[in-house]
This record gives structure tokens, C-alpha cells and sequence, in this order.
């Protein structure tokens, strides 16, 4: 072991040891760390003592000589036992299932008197894949209800009838204008008659051009009925997903997207199943699809919350997708009136309707946020720029189209250093060709390098110059990996032979299953694979071989053999657009093959090789260094 490499193992066990005692946590985070961990565990203990008493309730109701059945029958008719179970909502415990329907100019929703919650939203300007109705939520699978103890009887709303503000049973609204709409569940007095002085509202307020609307509760003149223990009451949302999209997204994926209360979004596993047990305030939580998302908003804060997503292998359903689920606690005033102000937002994920909601609602959208200079480059330039092209009312292959060779415009000094580059490479490769076999055993490497490196110095060329400009194109590669698959304006727009250019554009189903491929062939996908062979195969040509490391060009051909996979079942809107970006590129070489004369260009090397020598790069210095330590000096040659 030689020096060097004695102080490396020393750097790294000193940087071992620092980062060790740095990130110890103290004595006070330690505790702070404690407590977070106890008030989930107070929370989830209280959520078991409530499941249990419910449990305990029913137990009781059910006797053994009387069957579970029975008894609700009997509870049915028996106002008694029905006051025994719900306590003062007792008289809102039976009715008749009715609902009323609200429509603006954006969405229509139907709103249950049974749990006094909405159960269906169709949003109106929007069909599925297959042309149906887009409904985000429906009546079978969709369950809203407050929780909370009244005379030690744990009630659940949504086994409660609530009573309409309005008697009409379909209201419209359009425009700027706003209804107001609102669910009552009354008390009972103690002869049984309905008490209005004290009940739970649900209070809508939908405006006719508008994806959000205010949903308030409030509670009225609870103080005697309700728990004086109770300082929250609980709120469980649950709705099984839809499949809205012929093919689904595995970096856009159907999953829970939540906000901290000031603070950032984030987001639940978009593969598997998925539990989060949130301890601090949040602000919103979302039931987010590829495109479509179903939100709950709080206009102030959700004190903490549950959050699970599943996936059900015996729904028995072609339509569904996903089982979503939130569990809250909202805080209550027993000495008055308790006004809870929320929100809900059933739309598109339409990146400019989300933002400008101010709430961060548009971080669902993944844009590459992960990585700034992806999230800037989208946000700021590409849906710019596509917005724009977009309002022309042209068809979207022809927006991708324009879009394509405005990036290639802005990239085209890039390329063109690139290309420069190369040539140059080219013009040395006959004289690096002589070094090799100057120097053609492998333990001569080094002296090799080292004589490339001094011709290259000679020569005034820089071997990096041309890996730069291609650098500074990647962001813009994969931002738009990240944009075309989640644009929701590309969904449903057809162009050529594709019928939608967010989904894949198969033109032939196969009898089988290729794995890793799949079942059906995609044009888009199969002639951007085989542009970029072919762009592969002609960037080799012009590129020396001593430029490559071994097994370097058998990889190049390979990825476009792997991408052929991926981008099958993806976007074709995103295999057109890497397709065309090919062909504008076949064309720049062309034209830059022409314009750059390089027997010329040897000319100007062979005078640059007989001025004196430049200084030494940092890298050129480097490479010499290394060359002494391992017993090699140019200067004795």
C-alpha cells in the first residue's frame, strides 16, 4: 500500500467517524423523536377503542338466542332500541334512499340523502377510453361518514338519513353563478319529534364554472348530545378508482398525493399497497389518477390522518383500479356552533387549472420534480411553448411537430459544437491509428493515453468538446420523457394511424405474449427504434474508435433494443416525438457534413501543430501525475 493510498483509507474513516457523531441525534431530538412516535401510538390505540366499542355495541344488540338480522328488523320497529343504538339521531335512522343531482357547467355529481354525501361524479367534458361516461366516483364504492360518540353510542353518519334544503331532485348551475345546497341531520327531541335547533349540515356551494367548490360542515347545538370527552370527531373517506385509460403509466400511476400544512407534497407507493400514518397537520389529500384526481381540501388544516392504498385481487371488477382511503380528525366546539370548512376538487390534472389554485395541487403532475432543472425546463419552457402551439386548434402531431424543430433550433449551436468536434477526431484518427501500433502491448496503455493526449494537445483538440454539448441536451431529453406521458392534453387526440397519443399506437395484436414486450406492435415505438440504429450507426462511423471504451458500441446498439420494450406500451406521443427529433437530427448531419470542409480542417490542425506548445491542461497535468506513480516519465523518454 502506498502512500496515497494509506492517507485515502484515512480520509474515509475520519469522514466516517465525523458523519457519525455529526448526524447522532441528540439528547432533545431523541425525545422530540419520542413523542412523535407515542402520539401515533395514542392515535392508533384511540382508533382501536372505537372499532372495538362499535364491535362491543353490535355484540350486545345480537343476543344468542336472537340472530344479528333479527334484531335490526326489530330495531326498525322499535323506536326504543333505535334511541338504545343511535341515541338521539335515532329517528334519522330510518327512510328512504333518495338523491339529488347538482350540475354545472363542468361536472355533474348526485349527492345521497343516506350519509348526505356525494356518490357519483361524472365530469361532463370527458369520456373514458372506450367512450363511456368518466365517472371518478361512484354509489357502489364510494363512502364518506363523520364518527364520533353521542351518549357513549358510537354513531356513524353514513347509516343516517339526512334531509335536502331543496325538494327539486336535479338543480343546474352555470357560469359565475353559485348554488348553495345543503344535507341535515336532525336530532330527535325526547318524544321523538325532530329537533331543528340541533343537527349535523352538510353545506355545499358549487359554482357553474368551476372544478372546486366549498363544502362546509357544521354542527349546531350538539353540546348535550355529543361526548363531553370528545374534542375531534372523525372523518373516513373511502372510494375505489376507476380504470378511465386504456394503458396505465408506471412513473404516473394511480396513487394518495398529500400536502403538509406549509410544507411539501408527497405521495404513496404507486406499485404496491401502502400505509402512511400521518402525525401532523396536512392540508389536502388526493385520490389521483393518470389524468383525473379527486380531492379534499381543508381551508384551514387536518389535524392528522391515515392514509392507505390498496390493490383488491378478487374485485371482480374490469373497471376498477384502486382502493383508496383516508381517515381524519377534525376538531369540534361542544359550547357552540363547530364550522369546519373543506373543499373538494373532482377535475383534470391539467398542470395551468391546478396552479392556479395556489395549493400546490399541480405538484400531482410529474413533471420531474424531483429534479429542478427538469420541473424548470417543463414548467417554465415546454407547456409554455405546447400551450401555446396548442391554441392555434391544431392537431396535436403537428404541435409535437413545431415543437420538435423549435427545440432543435435552440440546440442547434449545441449539436453543431458536437458535430465540429467529431470531425476533428476524425481528421487525427489516421495519426492515433499509428500510435496504437506504436504502442500495442497492454501494459504500454499508459504511454499511449499519454502520446494520444500530447497530439491532442498538439492539435488544439479537446476530447471533452464533444461529450459537453451532448450533456447539455440530456435535461432536455428527459424532460420531455417526463411531460408527453403526463399531458392531458394528448389524451384521446389522434394523429396518422394513432388513435391517442398519450396511450400506444398498435397496429397489429399479437396471438401472444412476447415478455418484455407485450402483445400488440406499436409504429410509433418501431420506427423510433429504428431511427436511432440508424443515428447510432452513423455517429460511429464519424467517431474514431479509439475515442470508445471496449464494449462501448455494442451497448449503444443495445439500448435502442431495450427502449423498443419500454416505449411499447408508453405514450406514443413521446416514441413520435424521439422519432422526429432522429430525423431532424439525420438532416443537421447532413448539412453539417457539407458545410464543414475538413480537409480544410486538417489544414488548420497542421498549422496549429507547428505553433509551440500550449500550456498543460489541468486534466492533461493530471494524466501525467498518474503516469509517474506508476513509474512512467515522458521528460526521460
Amino acid at each position: 500500500m502506498n502512500k496515497n493510498s494509506l492517507i485515502g483509507f484515512i480520509l474515509i474513516a475520519a469522514i466516517m467517524i465525523g458523519y457519525t457523531y455529526w448526524f447522532t441525534p441528540s439528547a432533545d431530538e431523541l425525545a422530540k423523536k419520542q413523542y412523535t412516535a407515542d402520539s401515533l401510538a395514542r392515535v392508533e390505540q384511540q382508533r382501536i377503542e372505537t372499532e372495538r366499542a362499535r364491535l362491543t355495541q353490535m355484540q350486545e344488540a345480537a343476543t344468542p338466542e336472537q340472530p344479528a338480522a333479527e334484531v335490526l328488523e326489530s330495531l326498525d320497529d322499535n323506536y326504543q332500541a333505535l334511541r338504545d343504538k343511535y341515541a338521539e339521531f335515532a329517528g334519522a335512522a330510518k327512510g328512504t334512499m333518495a338523491s339529488t343531482i347538482i350540475e354545472n357547467d363542468l361536472f355533474k355529481i348526485e349527492i345521497s340523502n343516506k350519509g348526505g354525501h356525494i356518490q357519483t361524479v361524472e365530469l361532463k367534458d370527458y369520456k373514458t377510453y372506450d367512450s363511456l361516461p368518466l365517472i371518478l366516483l361512484d354509489p357502489q364504492s364510494t363512502r364518506f361518514a363523520l364518527t364520533f360518540f353521542a351518549k357513549n353510542r358510537l354513531v356513524n353518519t353514513e347509516d343516517l338519513y339526512f334531509i335536502p334544503s331543496s325538494a327539486e331532485t336535479h338543480l343546474e348551475v352555470s357560469g359565475d353563478e353559485v348554488i348553495t345546497f345543503s344535507m341535515r341531520l336532525y336530532t330527535d327531541l325526547p318524544n321523538g319529534e325532530k329537533n331543528t335547533s340541533a343537527y349535523i349540515e352538510y353545506l355545499y356551494s358549487i359554482r357553474g364554472d368551476n372544478y372546486m367548490f366549498d363544502f362546509d360542515i357544521n354542527m349546531v347545538g350538539l353540546d348535550d348530545i355529543i361526548s363531553a370527552n370528545n374534542r375531534y370527531v372523525g372523518l373516513n373517506w373511502y372510494a375505489d378508482l376507476r380504470k378511465q385509460e386504456l394503458s396505465q403509466d408506471q412513473w404516473n400511476g394511480s396513487t394518495i398525493y398529500f400536502k403538509y400544512l406549509n410544507d411539501d407534497v408527497e405521495y404513496m407507493s404507486e406499485t404496491d399497497d401502502d400505509e402512511e400514518q400521518i402525525a401532523t397537520k396536512l392540508k389536502w389529500v388526493s385520490y389521483k389518477q393518470r389524468f383525473f384526481s379527486s380531492t379534499i381540501i381543508a381551508r384551514e388544516a387536518f389535524e392528522n390522518g391515515k392514509l392507505t392504498v390498496t390493490e383488491k385481487s378478487d374485485a371482480g371488477n374490469d373497471r376498477y383500479l384502486k382502493t383508496m382511503e383516508s381517515e381524519f380528525e377534525l376538531p369540534i366546539n361542544l359550547s357552540g356552533t363547530t364550522h369546519i370548512p373543506l373543499s373538494f376538487y373532482f377535475g383534470p390534472n391539467n398542470f395551468n387549472t391546478l396552479k392556479a389554485y395556489d395549493l400546490d395541487l399541480e405538484r400531482q403532475i410529474p413533471i420531474g420534480w424531483s429534479f429542478f432543472l427538469l420541473a424548470w425546463i417543463n414548467e417554465y419552457i415546454v407547456i409554455f411553448v405546447f400551450d401555446w402551439l396548442g391554441g392555434f386548434g391544431w392537431n396535436y402531431g403537428i404541435v409535437i411537430l413545431v415543437l420538435t424543430i423549435m427545440l432543435k433550433i435552440v440546440l442547434f449551436p449545441i449539436a453543431y459544437k458536437t458535430y465540429y468536434s467529431s470531425a476533428k477526431m476524425r481528421v487525427l484518427k489516421p495519426e492515433i491509428d499509428e500510435i496504437g501500433k506504436k504502442f500495442p502491448k497492454q501494459e504500454d496503455a499508459m504511454k499511449k493515453q499519454q502520446a494520444v493526449m500530447g497530439l491532442y494537445r498538439q492539435a488544439g483538440v479537446n476530447p471533452a468538446a464533444g461529450c459537453v454539448p451532448m450533456l447539455l441536451q440530456m435535461p432536455i431529453l428527459f424532460a420531455m420523457f417526463r411531460f408527453f406521458p403526463a399531458s392531458i392534453e394528448l389524451r384521446q387526440q389522434p394523429f396518422l394511424w394513432a388513435t391517442d397519443l398519450s396511450s400506444y399506437d398498435s397496429i397489429a395484436q399479437l396471438p401472444f405474449t412476447i415478455p418484455f414486450y407485450g402483445d400488440h406492435v406499436s409504429l410509433f415505438t418501431l420506427l423510433m427504434t429504428i431511427s436511432t440504429i440508424m443515428y447510432t450507426y452513423m455517429n460511429n462511423q464519424m467517431m474514431s474508435a479509439q475515442t470508445q471504451m471496449p464494449g462501448m458500441k455494442t451497448m449503444m446498439y443495445l439500448m435502442p433494443i431495450m427502449f423498443l420494450g419500454i416505449f411499447n406500451g408508453y405514450a406514443s406521443g413521446l416514441s413520435y416525438y424521439y422519432f422526429l427529433a432522429n430525423i431532424i437530427t439525420f438532416g443537421q448531419m447532413f448539412v453539417f457534413r457539407y458545410a464543414i470542409n475538413e480537409d480544410k480542417l486538417r489544414a488548420k490542425i497542421e498549422i496549429n501543430k507547428k505553433k509551440p506548445a500550449k500550456k498543460k491542461s489541468g486534466f492533461q497535468k493530471r494524466l501525467e501525475e498518474a503516469a509517474k506513480q506508476r513509474g512512467y516519465n515522458p521528460k526521460k523518454k
